[in-house]
């Protein structure tokens, strides 16, 4: 494997989608609120999201890379990283210097948004490049701050970024959306370091899965994701969202059985690796639905 190919799969690119998608809803929330936003700005945001998640990913195999994690780890589609360093060890320099590009690319879009909006585009640009350098070093070593830091990064720094960048308003229904979008994807970093548990414990992290057992991370996993669509149930009673995204609660089944299903299946790799596909494919899902339903 070329050095190439290496470092364009430490960026993951079949996960990518998730930032557009969380970036997507501080575009639609913009769109809702009134006069669209420029053509140049929409693309920028799109974009800035889409480096920042690939920084993140970068960073997080290089990471896990010199720390030995990537040689021990048992890798599935969903979890335990690309592999590619681990087959590719002269890549590992290049994969640093491609993050470091990527990151630099982000705060350059970031100035600009600053330069355009002002100070409250400087304190969650701030927060989102603060996660992206801490979180595999030192944010993996605290457990409830690891839980909360990538939901935090793709729910209110990113969606409510995303907004204020387009000269958008914080309102109820930006702040709603951001908070749904924290739940899924603090979720789905737990439930995808089940299977990592045993060899992240060998290099020192500290995350849920670890300190409170497979078993009681399993329930959490459960409560956050039927706890993101009750956020969305009780704000669309009170009126803080449009009624067009309730179609975002269409997924609420899978969810329900995923919620149930993942206990039994901690102990059968083949049943744990349906369920986070099928969870993979539930949040995204919600949030482009609530992308479709903030859009009508």
């Amino acid at each position: 494997m070329s050095e190439t190919v290496a470092v364009v799969r430490a960026a993951r690119p079949n996960f990518l989608v998730l930032a557009p998608l969380c970036a997507g809803l501080g575009v639609a929330l913009a769109w809702q609120q009134g006069e669209p936003p420029a053509l140049l700005d929409t693309l920028l945001v799109l974009i800035g999201a889409l480096l920042a998640h690939a920084a993140v990913n970068l960073l997080n195999e290089y990471e896990d890379f010199v720390s030995g994690l990537d040689l021990i780890t048992r890798r599935t589609p969903f979890s335990g990283g690309s592999g590619a360093l681990p087959e590719a060890p002269s890549a590992a320099k290049r994969v640093l210097l491609a993050a470091l590009g990527t990151l630099g690319l982000v705060i350059a879009i970031g100035l600009y948004f600053l330069w355009l909006r002002g100070l409250p585009m400087l304190v969650l640009g701030a927060a989102g490049v603060v996660l992206v350098l801490t979180y595999t070093r030192w944010i993996t070593r605290s457990p409830i701050i690891c839980l909360l830091s990538p939901g935090l990064g793709f729910g209110p720094v990113m969606i409510l970024g995303s907004l204020v960048a387009l000269g958008a308003q914080l309102d109820t229904a930006a702040i709603t959306v951001s908070v749904i979008g924290l739940l899924l994807v603090s979720e789905l970093l737990l439930i995808n370091q089940i299977p990592d548990a045993e060899a992240d414990a060998k290099v020192g992290r500290r995350h849920l899965v670890i300190t409170l057992g497979q078993p009681t991370a399993a329930k959490l996993v459960g409560a956050l994701l039927l706890g993101s669509y009750g956020v969305l149930g009780v704000c669309l009673l009170a009126g803080w969202l449009p009624v067009w995204t309730a179609i975002a609660l269409a997924p609420a089944p899978a969810a329900l059985w995923i919620s149930l299903r993942l206990p039994g299946a901690l102990t059968n790799p083949r049943q744990l690796n349906t369920v986070l596909g099928l969870n993979v494919a539930v949040l995204l899902a919600t949030l482009a639905l609530l992308i479709c339903g903030l859009s009508l």
